[in-house]
C-alpha cells in the first residue's frame, strides 16, 4: 500500500503522483486501487482491448401467468467497453480465461492481431466477463441493483392452495406449544432470517470488509439456530412453516393408533367422494402429523392392524370324469389308431424313407377319419395323469400357513418353473447369437458337403475356382452355373426356402435356396443363419426372372443356389444397418426408418464405406484425382513431391500445427506454395503436386478440414497471367467432362440417396471481373463496398444470380481488391486498387484461390513491409527469388470439396475417406 501525498496534474489529465510506503496498513479491500500504464508506447505498448458484459435477456427472475413476457425483455443485455491494457493480452488465445485487476475474470473470445491495412487498425483482444453468480455480476458494472418491492402476504386462503396445512380452528384442538411457536414466532423468524440472507449477500456484493460481512453471516447463523428450536425444522429459502398436529386426547400410544385409523379412514372417505384438493391435502397432512407422533410415541412406523387370517378351505372334490369309456367299433377303431400312432412315430424315429412314413401317415388319417365316422367326434389321445410333470389344479389346496419370511409351497413351485423358463430362455438366445440352434429332426441331410465355413485362408492353396464378378450376371449368362463372393446383405427364411441378397461393391443379386432333391432343409436353415455382412461364395445357376427385382441393381436374373461357404463371418450385432445408413430419408418416410447420423457413420466407418452411396463417392473422388493428373500431364506439367515437414509455417500467422522434431520443432506444411515457387525457379515452368495440407483452423463448418487432399500447380508464363487462368479453366473443364462421361453410374447411385441437379458447365468457363460481381450483388440488394471481400453468404447468393443468369455451376472472378489478398500478390497495374488475383467458384462455393505471384526480390520486400510482416519470418521464401525467377502464377484447390460440390452434397466429410476436424482425430 502506499499513502498518497500529493497528485499532479497537467493540463486536467494526472501525470504523476508523490507518495510513501504504507505496508503497516493490511486493510486492503478498503483500500483504493489504481492500475498504471506506462506511457512509452515503443518500449511496453498497451493492448486494445474490448470488455463485453452481457445481461439477464429477461429482466424478470420468474414471470406470473398473467405476466406479459416482451415486457421484460431487456433491450440492451450486452455492453462493450473500449479499453486499454497489459503488452501481455496481445499473447491470449481464444477460449483462454484471466483474471482482471478489479474487474473480475473474463474469457477470451477474439485475439489481438496487429495492424491491417485492409482496415487500417489493429484487432483488439475481445474479453467477455465472467459472471459469479452475484447479483452484481450481471451486466455492465458499476449498475444499480434491482430494485425490491414490498413482499407479498399469503393468506390463509392461498396458504391452502400451496399445500400449507389447516388453521388450528379446522382441526379443533388445541395446538401444541411447538406448534405456536411454529405459526406466531416462526413466520417472524424466517422473515428475520430471509432479511438477513440479503444483507449478508449486498455485504458480499458491494466487497464489503471481512469484519463487517463475518459479523452479519454470525447473525444469521444464530437466526437459523433460533428458527430450528422454534419450529423444529431447519431453515430453508421460500418454506412453508408447518402447524404441529393435536395430539389426540389421552395421549398414548394406543390412542394415537386409532387416532391414525380413524384419520386414514376418512382420507379415504374423501378421495372416494372426489372432495376438493385443498380439503383431501388438509387432511392427509394431519394423517402424516398422527403417523409422526406414533412413531415418536412408540418408536416404530405405524402400521395397519394385521388382518386374520383365512381358514383353510375344505379339498375339492376330484372331478367328474370326462367322457364315457369307449365301446362297441369306436373302441376297435380307437385301439387301430393308437398302434398305427406308434407305428409312425417308430419310422420317424429310426429315419425310415420317405415313401414309407408316408405311407404310414396315409394310414392314420384314414383310421382318424373311419374314428369320426362311427362316433362322431374328432379322436383325441387318451388324457393320461403325468407323475412327474403336470399342471397344477387351479384351485389347489390351501396349504398351511408359511411361516414368517418364508414362502408356501405353492409359491416355491412357482419360483422354480419361472427358473426353468428363464433359463431356457437364456439358452435359446446364446444359442441362436452363435448361429447353433439345435435342428429338429430333419431326416439324413442331402446336402452334406455343399454347405458350411471354411478354415481360415492362410494361402495354403491355389484351387482353380473361377470366381466370376456381380457386375457381369445378367441375361447372356442365363442357366450357366457361376460362383460369386461377396457380403450377405439381406436375408429372409419362410418356409423351406430362404432368399437372400449378395452384395459386392456397389452391385447386388438376389439369391434363393429352397428344399429339393439337393438341397435339403438342414442347408436352407444354415443359410438362413448366416450373419449380415459376412463374407460367402456361392455356387449357384443364373436364372431368368420373370418381373425385374427393383430392389437388386441386376434386376433381370437371380441366383438358384447350390453351395453356400461362409469364407469370414461377422458379429451378429452391428453398431449399424447397412440398409438404414444407404436409405434416402425423405419427409414421407421421417420416422418410420432408423436414422443413421454423421457421428454414428464416422464412429464405425468401416462399416459405412460399404454402403453403395460411399463406395460411388470415393470411387468419383479418385476419378478427380486421376483426371486433374491425366489432363495436366498432357498439357505438359510435371508432377513433384513437396515436403510437409517445414521450419516455419508456410504462410505465417497462428492456424499451424507445431511438432517437436528431435531437439527442437517443426510445423505441418499449410500449403506446397513455397516449394512449387522454388520448383518454377529451378526452371520446371510447370508443376503440380498432390498431397496432404494441413490447417489448424478451429473451424467447425460443413467445408473446413484440419487435414485434406490438396491439387496444387504453379506455371511460368510468358506475358500475361492470364494464360495461367485459361490453362486451369481448361482444366476445370476437362475434369467436369471426364466425370460425367466416366462415372455416370456413380452419380446416380449417389443422386438416389442424395438427391441433386446435375453439374451444369460452360466451355470455355464463364469468367467475370469483381466489378462485375459486387454490381450484381448491389442489385440484389447486398450492400457492400466496392473493396470489400466476399462474405460466405454472398458468394452463395453471387452463385445462385450467376446461375440464374449464365445457367453454369461453375465461374472464375477475377480482379480480386488488393487489400484482400496475401502480400506475394501481384498489384493490377492499371488500377493500383485492384490485382491480378482470382477465385474459382462450384455451386456458389470457393474452391481454387490463385494469382500472379510477385517474383521481384525488391518489390516482395516492399509490400512485406506495407502489411507489417515481420521480414525474419519469411526470409526463405524471399530468398527463392534472388537469383532471377521467371512470372508465374498458380492456385490450390481441395480435392474433397471439388467432390462435395460436383455431387451437391451437404457435408465435406462424407468425401473424406477419414475426416480430421478439430473434434474428431479417430478413426
Amino acid at each position: 500500500n502506499l499513502m498518497i501525498k500529493k497528485v499532479n496534474k497537467k493540463d486536467g489529465k494526472v501525470v504523476s503522483v508523490d507518495a510513501e510506503q504504507n505496508t503497516d496498513n493490511k486493510d486492503f479491500k478498503k483500500t483504493l486501487k489504481v492500475t498504471w500504464l506506462c506511457d512509452e508506447q515503443e518500449k511496453s505498448p498497451s493492448t486494445p482491448a474490448i470488455l463485453v458484459y452481457y445481461d439477464h435477456i429477461i429482466s424478470k427472475a420468474i414471470l406470473d401467468k398473467d405476466d406479459d413476457f416482451k415486457k421484460f425483455i431487456e433491450p440492451s443485455s450486452k455492453h462493450e467497453f473500449e479499453m486499454l491494457g497489459d503488452p501481455e493480452l496481445k499473447t491470449l488465445k481464444k477460449g483462454d480465461m484471466i483474471q482482471v485487476q478489479r474487474r473480475g475474470y473474463f474469457i477470451c473470445d477474439v485475439e489481438y492481431r496487429p495492424y491491417n491495412s485492409c482496415v487500417g487498425r489493429a484487432r483488439p483482444v475481445v474479453l467477455i466477463s465472467i459472471p459469479d453468480g452475484s447479483v452484481g455480476s450481471y451486466g455492465a458494472p458499476g449498475k444499480a441493483p434491482p430494485a425490491k418491492g414490498p413482499e407479498k402476504k399469503t393468506t390463509t386462503k392461498e396458504g391452502k392452495k400451496q399445500g400449507g396445512a389447516p388453521t388450528p380452528a379446522k382441526q379443533g384442538k388445541a395446538a401444541s406449544p411447538a406448534a405456536a411457536a411454529g405459526s406466531g414466532s416462526g413466520d417472524k423468524l424466517n422473515a428475520s432470517v430471509t432479511a438477513q440472507g440479503e444483507l449478508v449477500r449486498k455485504l458480499k456484493a458491494d466487497k464489503a470488509g471481512k469484519p463487517e460481512v463475518d459479523e452479519a453471516v454470525k447473525k444469521l447463523l444464530a437466526l437459523k439456530a433460533e428458527f430450528k428450536s422454534a419450529t423444529g425444522q431447519d431453515w430453508k429459502p421460500g418454506m412453508t412453516i408447518t402447524k404441529a398436529a393435536a395430539a389426540p386426547a389421552g395421549g398414548s400410544a394406543d390412542a394415537i393408533n386409532a387416532a391414525t385409523a380413524a384419520q386414514g379412514d376418512l382420507v379415504r372417505k374423501l378421495k372416494t367422494e372426489k372432495a376438493a384438493k385443498p380439503e383431501i391435502d388438509a387432511a392427509v397432512k394431519k394423517l402424516l402429523a398422527l403417523k409422526a407422533e406414533y412413531k415418536a410415541a412408540t418408536g416404530k412406523d405405524w402400521k395397519p392392524a394385521a388382518e386374520p387370517k383365512a381358514a383353510p378351505k375344505k379339498a375339492a372334490s376330484p372331478p367328474a370324469a370326462a367322457t364315457a369309456e369307449l365301446t362297441g367299433p369306436g373302441a376297435a377303431i380307437d385301439a387301430a389308431i393308437k398302434g398305427q400312432g406308434e407305428t409312425v412315430r417308430k419310422l420317424k424315429t429310426e429315419k425310415a424313407d420317405k415313401a414309407a412314413i408316408d405311407e404310414a401317415v396315409k394310414k392314420l388319417l384314414s383310421l382318424k377319419a373311419e374314428f369320426k365316422a362311427a362316433t362322431g367326434a374328432d379322436w383325441k389321445p387318451a388324457e393320461q395323469k403325468k407323475e412327474t410333470k403336470g399342471k397344477e389344479n387351479k384351485k389347489p389346496e390351501a396349504s398351511a400357513p408359511a411361516a414368517d419370511g418364508e414362502k408356501s409351497e405353492t409359491q416355491k413351485k412357482r419360483d422354480a418353473k419361472k427358473a426353468e423358463k428363464a433359463n431356457k430362455k437364456a439358452a435359446h438366445k446364446s444359442d441362436e447369437a452363435g448361429g447353433q440352434v439345435e435342428a429338429k429332426d430333419e431326416g439324413p441331410d442331402v446336402s452334406s458337403g455343399k454347405y458350411g465355413t471354411q478354415e481360415m485362408n492362410q494361402s495354403k492353396d491355389k484351387p482353380s475356382t473361377v470366381l466370376t464378378p456381380v457386375k457381369e450376371l445378367g441375361m447372356k449368362m442365363n442357366e450357366k452355373t457361376v460362383t460369386v463372393r461377396g457380403r450377405v446383405h439381406t436375408s429372409r427364411a419362410k418356409g423351406k426356402q430362404c432368399f437372400f441378397v449378395i452384395r459386392q461393391q456397389q452391385v447386388t443379386i438376389q439369391c434363393l435356396a429352397f428344399v429339393n432333391e439337393s438341397i435339403s432343409k438342414q442347408m436352407v436353415n444354415f443359410i438362413a443363419n448366416v450373419t449380415k455382412e459376412s463374407i460367402v461364395d456361392v455356387e449357384a445357376v443364373v436364372k431368368k426372372v420373370d418381373e425385374k427385382i427393383e430392389s437388386c441393381t441386376q434386376q433381370d436374373v437371380e441366383l438358384h443356389v447350390k453351395q453356400v461357404w461362409v469364407v469370414s463371418a461377422s458379429d451378429p450385432r452391428l453398431p449399424l444397418q447397412i440398409e438404414d445408413a444407404a436409405r434416402q430419408l425423405t419427409e414421407e418416410n421421417e420416422g418410420t426408418f432408423a436414422r443413421v447420423n454423421q457421428d454414428v457413420r464416422l464412429d464405425n466407418r468401416v462399416l459405412d464405406l460399404r454402403t453403395p452411396t460411399n463406395q460411388a463417392i470415393f470411387r468419383l473422388e479418385a476419378g478427380v484425382c486421376q483426371l486433374f493428373r491425366d489432363t495436366l500431364a498432357k498439357k505438359g506439367f510435371v508432377e513433384i513431391h513437396t515436403p510437409k515437414i517445414i521450419s516455419a509455417a508456410s504462410e505465417g500467422g497462428a492456424n499451424v500445427f507445431k511438432v517437436s522434431y528431435f531437439k527442437g520443432s517443426a510445423f505441418l506444411a499449410q500449403s506446397p506454395q513455397l516449394y512449387k515457387q522454388m520448383a518454377i525457379a529451378g526452371d520446371f515452368e510447370k508443376v503440380f503436386t498432390v498431397g496432404g495440407v494441413f490447417r489448424a483452423e478451429d473451424s467447425n463448418t460443413h467445408r473446413h478440414l484440419t487435414e485434406f487432399v490438396g491439387l496444387d500447380l504453379e506455371m511460368a508464363f510468358k506475358f500475361h497471367y492470364h494464360e495461367v487462368v485459361d490453362t486451369i479453366g481448361d482444366l476445370f473443364t476437362q475434369m467436369f467432362r471426364g466425370l460425367r462421361d466416366k462415372y455416370s453410374q456413380e452419380i446416380e447411385t449417389v443422386s438416389q440417396q442424395f438427391p441433386c441437379e446435375p453439374f451444369k458447365f460452360l466451355d470455355p468457363p464463364l469468367r467475370l471481373e469483381f466489378p462485375e460481381a459486387v454490381e450484381m450483388l448491389k442489385e440484389a440488394g447486398v450492400e457492400m463496398g466496392d473493396e470489400d471481400d466476399l462474405s460466405t453468404p454472398n458468394e452463395k447468393l453471387l452463385g445462385r444470380i450467376v446461375k440464374a443468369k449464365y445457367d453454369t455451376d461453375y465461374f472464375i472472378l477475377d480482379k480480386y481488391p488488393l487489400a484482400v489478398r496475401p502480400f506475394y500478390t501481384m498489384p493490377d497495374p492499371v488500377d493500383g486498387k485492384y490485382s491480378n488475383s482470382y477465385d474459382m467458384f462450384m455451386r456458389g462455393e470457393e474452391i481454387l484461390s490463385g494469382a500472379q505471384r510477385i517474383h521481384n526480390t525488391e518489390f516482395l520486400i516492399e509490400r512485406a513491409k506495407h502489411h507489417g510482416i515481420e521480414l525474419n519470418t519469411i526470409a526463405s521464401y524471399i530468398d527463392s527469388f534472388r537469383y532471377g525467377c521467371p512470372p508465374h502464377a498458380g492456385g490450390g484447390i481441395g480435392m474433397e470439396r471439388v467432390t462435395m460440390l460436383y455431387l451437391g452434397l451437404d457435408n465435406i466429410r462424407k468425401t473424406s475417406m477419414f475426416p480430421r476436424d478439430p473434434k474428431r482425430l479417430t478413426p
